[in-house]
């Protein structure tokens, strides 16, 4: 995979408080990588250094193949981004303002049309941006990130204060920039439902020290428990009890009259519970549910990480 980003061994300080420690990931094209963390964890410090906006101490950054020390100006051709809130002029519309940015970047006409469509403004761009709800002043942000065709596009906690639908509608803008134009996206972020249906890729920092990078589904995976409780719901948990005949006595129990629980390996869980379910049926009882109960989520995962793997710096 072709790497847009790639950070080594980065390390900052301000004053005597170092805020990123040995820091190490990289970002792919046509990847969504969140960057997970809690609140002064240094997920900011990372994405400001990333966009030029500060000085590191040690380490590298590459982006698209150019080092950002040894060549800044070259290096930052290949990023766009939004640290915190887009900047907007409030009584411009929203293709003045991409116009004016446009200028800057010598971007055309067929340009700035193709990114308001990409970010499904078509309709709304030639209103004034003060009539903006947050959402679209987001999708306005973006479209003056992907201005100039950045091969990196780097955002900083950009579902802040959007309500659900505009969280989907960015996910899923997001989700179709890195698919269809091949852009390297990052996302930095501590909402961990939304970043599990975003991202392809996550890495977790705390403390300044970035404990994990995992496919979304391997951390997952990664916090599971070897056992799952399935809760079977059927008109005689007794009678269930004993058709269920392929599940050890000790890994089953009646908790109610309508209500039998299974202890299943979770690696075969889906398999077994299928069986008992059959035989359920096929044993003349009504059937109304059969329901896992610990399924492990990305917030799981970094919860677990974040309070057993933090490293505390001074």
């Amino acid at each position: 995979m072709e790497t847009v980003l790639k950070i080594s061994h980065l390390n900052k300080s301000f004053g005597n408080r170092q805020v990123l420690k040995d820091v190490s990931f990289e970002t792919y094209a046509g990847e969504v990588f969140g960057f997970l963390g809690p609140n002064g964890a240094g997920k900011t410090t990372t994405i400001k250094i990333a966009v030029g906006h500060l000085f590191y101490d040690e380490g590298e950054i590459v982006i698209n193949g150019t080092d950002l020390k040894k060549d800044f100006e070259k290096a930052l051709e290949s990023v766009g981004g939004i640290v915190e809130n887009p900047e907007l002029y409030a009584h411009m519309t929203g293709m003045q303002n991409l116009r004016q940015y446009a200028r800057l970047r010598e971007v055309g006409q067929e340009r700035i049309d193709e990114v308001v469509e990409l970010v499904g403004m078509s309709n709304r761009v030639n209103e004034k941006v003060k009539k903006y709800s947050l959402g679209m002043r987001q999708r306005i942000g973006v479209a003056l990130a992907l201005l100039h065709k950045p091969k990196l596009l780097i955002l900083d906690e950009p579902t802040n204060g959007l309500d659900p639908a505009g969280i989907k509608e960015l996910r899923d803008i997001l989700r179709k920039l890195s698919r269809e134009e091949k852009i390297g996206v990052m996302v930095s972020s501590h909402m961990m439902s939304e970043m599990e249906l975003m991202c392809d890729r996550v890495g977790i920092i705390t403390n300044g020290v970035l404990i994990d990078v995992k496919p979304v589904d391997e951390l997952i995976a990664s916090v599971r428990k070897p056992i799952v409780i399935y809760r079977v719901k059927t008109n005689d948990a007794a009678k269930a009890f004993e058709l269920a005949d392929n599940v050890p006595p000790e890994d089953k129990v009646v908790v109610g009259e309508n209500l039998l629980e299974l202890r299943l390996n979770t690696r075969d869980a889906e398999e077994v519970a299928g069986v008992v379910t059959g035989r359920i049926v096929r044993g003349g009882l009504t059937l109304y549910s059969a329901i896992p109960v610990e399924d492990k989520s990305l917030e799981d995962a970094f919860i677990q990480l974040t309070q057993s793997g933090g490293v505390q710096i001074a």
